[in-house]
């Protein structure tokens, strides 16, 4: 399949919350609904996305095709539950930690 040249921007209202678009069309004919949702948007980085990508959260194929049928895709910021499987494991007893 085709890259897609992506622009990524970050949300100034919600930390980890960011809008990928195609760099091509840029942010201009996005809905302005979702604009004022989101806050003004900070350019962060510009990259090639294949479905098969890497990417640090998400899945690829739904990205692109995203990028293809609307036009843009917004990344969530991740759930409580998600940011807790980044913790340690509790210890196995405890009652010796005091």
């Amino acid at each position: 399949m085709t890259p897609i040249m992506v622009s990524a921007y970050k949300s100034p209202k919600k930390e980890s919350l960011y809008l990928f678009v195609p760099k091509d069309k840029g942010i201009d004919d996005l809905p302005n609904e979702l604009l004022v949702m989101f806050g003004e948007p900070t350019h962060v980085i510009d990259f090639d996305l294949t479905p098969d990508r890497k990417m640090a959260r998400g899945d690829a194929a739904t990205i692109y095709e995203a990028m293809q049928t609307k036009g843009f895709f917004m990344q969530m910021p991740p759930t409580e539950i998600e940011k807790m499987g980044n913790m340690a494991p509790p210890p196995e007893r405890l009652d010796n930690i005091f």
